[in-house]
């Protein structure tokens, strides 16, 4: 709260403790914003081949992510059709049939 002292337009006196919370959040957005602005002038500096390497770089790092995720659902579901098989007996083979027909239906 030392910054209520040095706000040059009100007196500490006129400051209510939400505004002068307010107002610390409105310097701490205006930090960022140039911190953001400085950030993306360097990217807009940098050389075009340097730029696609990067992106390049990040497919591939997200495309490696999608393909894990996709694994991991695909586990997920295997799992849990492998324990409804197990407490269903009969009754979950066609609780099976019908998630089938159903994933069918929506292609």
């Amino acid at each position: 709260m030392d910054q209520q002292n040095t706000n040059p337009l009100l007196p500490p006196s006129e400051v209510s403790p939400l505004e002068q919370e307010i107002l610390d959040e409105y310097e701490r957005l205006a930090e960022n914003m140039k911190t953001l602005a400085s950030t993306l002038d360097h990217l807009a500096s940098a050389p075009p081949i340097e730029i696609l390497d990067g992106l390049r770089d990040l497919e591939r790092k997200t495309s490696l992510v999608f393909t894990l995720l996709k694994a991991s659902v695909y586990s997920i579901v295997l799992q849990q059709e492998m324990e409804w098989g197990d407490q269903g007996g009969a009754g979950g083979a066609a609780g099976e049939y019908d998630d089938d027909e159903s994933s069918d239906g929506g292609r």
